[in-house]
């Protein structure tokens, strides 16, 4: 029977999750709100209207949100030629596709800056779909994103793992009833994973890949 093996990717397979926070930070300054980094931290993960809510609150300008958004845009797209991959990734999602397992994305990334999440893991060889925010109504911690990439794998959630690395991760994965497995290397602490619903952790994909045989992916 077919597996799927479904990947956050900022934070979980690629190393920008600060880079997200400094130029959100920024992309506030410029509008004249003082937000602190650590804030923004905790609401990296989520998509850029729902971030925006999420820090500025539901009675803001909602008009701001779009040059809000373009803003940010901007200052990361700085970085797409050398975000860095985490330790591992690439082999980690090699050794899965190698094992029969469907490797799917799920992210809030789309566009351009998908392309260069890819171009930094550098396993496109491995990876099978990806379900990104331009195929989405709603982003996580709505479990839609993670529904939408067991439908381009053909596996039912049962048949299915998670891995991420913020709450929103797994709230979005436990809701769409997959297994989740919770990585460390985007900051967030191992407890508030947890508690969002991660069964196990790992310090990030290399350390997945070490204990491949002992964890939801064997």
């Amino acid at each position: 029977m077919e597996r799927a093996a479904v990947f956050d990717v900022d934070g979980t397979l690629v190393d920008t999750n600060h880079l997200h926070v400094v130029t959100w930070w920024e992309a506030f300054r410029q509008a004249g709100h003082r937000v602190p980094t650590h804030a923004i931290h905790r609401a990296v993960g989520l998509p850029s209207t729902d971030l925006v809510a999420h820090l500025l609150g539901e009675d803001r300008d909602t008009g701001q949100d779009a040059a809000l958004s373009a803003a940010h845009t901007a200052l990361y797209g700085q970085y797409f030629d050398r975000l860095p991959a985490l330790p591992g990734a690439g082999d980690l999602l090699r050794e899965l596709a190698g094992n029969g397992w469907t490797v799917v994305l799920a992210t809030s990334a789309g566009g351009a800056e998908l392309g260069a999440l890819r171009r930094a893991i550098g396993a496109d060889d491995a990876i099978t779909a990806t379900a990104s925010a331009d195929d989405v109504d709603s982003g996580k911690p709505s479990p839609e994103p993670v529904r939408h990439a067991l439908e381009l794998a053909g596996v039912p959630a049962e048949r299915a793992v998670f891995v991420g690395d913020t709450v929103w991760d797994m709230r979005a994965g436990s809701r769409a009833g997959v297994r989740c497995v919770g990585l460390l290397c985007g900051g967030v602490a191992g407890a508030d994973l947890r508690d969002a619903g991660a069964q196990t952790l790992y310090d990030d994909p290399a350390a997945l890949l070490a204990d491949l045989a002992g964890s939801p992916l064997a």
